[in-house]
């Protein structure tokens, strides 16, 4: 594993740069979910396996923790009163409390279209209200005026909440690497088996590797799972446009921990077993929750080299973006030199990358521990 030496660099974007060929990019899931390749990148040197050897490489009394976010069909396509056609992108549904009119029918979207509207602007989703859709009326940009977010309030037909508007007329939001339009199937394999809160734009990758049978070996050879929930924004794909790291501003995501999984990390703890997350998202959530003692609300968290991680001691993650964020997490994780290693392996024995491709197993680098 890499020396201490690799984090007292100073990184740039470039570093986190990489090609990899397009037809590595995988456009499909494999044909059975714990059937995708699994890089154990636990060791010094890299091991092929496959996903569903997983909990042969897990002990008695670890801990897996998931997302249970549920990936809502948040792509939706209508058009303004003058004609022109848009799409929009729900990256959240406010709260009541967040709502100007006391509703749970206010959304925050991202919005392609020729001219953006004006404020009280009307938009026709689907059709529009009265021919089978529902209206949406700009209310201003989100966070604030200068926000690059789009706030709307949703019209449906009886007071449909967003989710079953989004439901009837949205498609599945699948990332922009992946060329063809959503498809049945998508609706199915873009989704982990044990989704249960509503609100992502985007799939936690990695849990999609998991099956009821690995869960079943998982719960058999005694490894215990919990679940957090972070809602996956669109930011996840939106590149880095800053020259340099510091000057990156991370996107906000929505999240929340049950007290029964902050205990099951306490009873862990306790009897000597690994904190393993499943993906970069449930990663974010147990070290934003490690540094703000809060178990919900929003976090912004930009884990790059050098970060002291306090909760997760292994990881299982698929491969991600060059220059991305992400790229950034897994280097800080299990080391900037071991990564590019890993990856390297990767791509010469031609692993599927990205939302659909393959996973890989990682330990934390003893070297970015507090």
């Amino acid at each position: 594993m890499p020396s201490s030496a690799s984090y007292a660099r100073t990184f740039t974007v470039a570093d986190f740069d990489f090609s990899l060929p397009a037809e590595l990019i995988a456009q499909h899931p494999a044909a059975e979910r714990s059937a995708s390749r699994l890089l154990d990148g636990t060791g010094p040197t890299p091991v092929d396996r496959i996903f569903r050897d997983l909990p042969g490489l897990l002990k008695a009394g670890d801990l897996l923790v998931f997302n249970d976010t549920q990936v809502v069909k948040a792509r939706l396509f209508g058009q303004k009163a003058s004609g022109g056609q848009l799409e929009m992108l729900i990256e959240r549904v406010l709260l009541p409390l967040e709502a100007s009119d006391g509703t749970a029918h206010e959304v925050v979207a991202h919005l392609r279209v020729s001219k953006k509207p004006q404020v009280g602007g009307r938009l026709h989703m689907a059709g529009g209200l009265g021919r089978g859709g529902f209206d949406a009326t700009f209310i201003g940009r989100w966070p604030d005026e200068q926000g690059q977010l789009f706030r709307f309030r949703l019209h449906g037909p009886a007071g449909e909440t967003p989710y079953e508007l989004m439901a009837r007329h949205g498609h599945v939001p699948l990332p922009p690497y992946i060329t063809h339009t959503d498809e049945a199937d998508d609706e199915r394999r873009y989704q982990t088996v044990f989704a249960r809160v509503p609100g992502a734009v985007a799939a936690p990758t990695a849990a999609l590797h998991f099956d009821e049978s690995v869960l079943a070996a998982l719960d058999a050879r005694g490894v215990q799972r919990a679940s957090v929930t972070l809602h996956v924004g669109a930011g996840t794909f939106a590149p880095m446009k800053a020259g340099r790291i510091e000057d990156h501003v991370m996107h906000h995501e929505r999240y929340a921990i049950p007290p029964e999984t902050l205990q099951a990390i306490a009873d862990c703890r306790a009897r000597g077993g690994r904190v393993v997350a499943v993906g970069t998202t449930t990663v974010r959530t147990l070290e934003s929750w490690a540094r703000s003692g809060e178990t919900e609300g929003d976090t912004n968290i930009f884990i790059t080299p050098g970060f002291g991680f306090r909760v997760v001691d292994m990881m299982v993650t698929n491969f991600h973006l060059p220059q991305s964020t992400l790229m950034m997490l897994v280097s800080a994780f299990a080391g900037f030199d071991h990564i590019r290693a890993l990856y390297g392996h990767a791509i010469e024995h031609h692993y599927r990358f990205f939302s659909y491709g393959d996973a890989m197993l990682l330990s934390r680098n003893p070297d970015a521990a507090v």
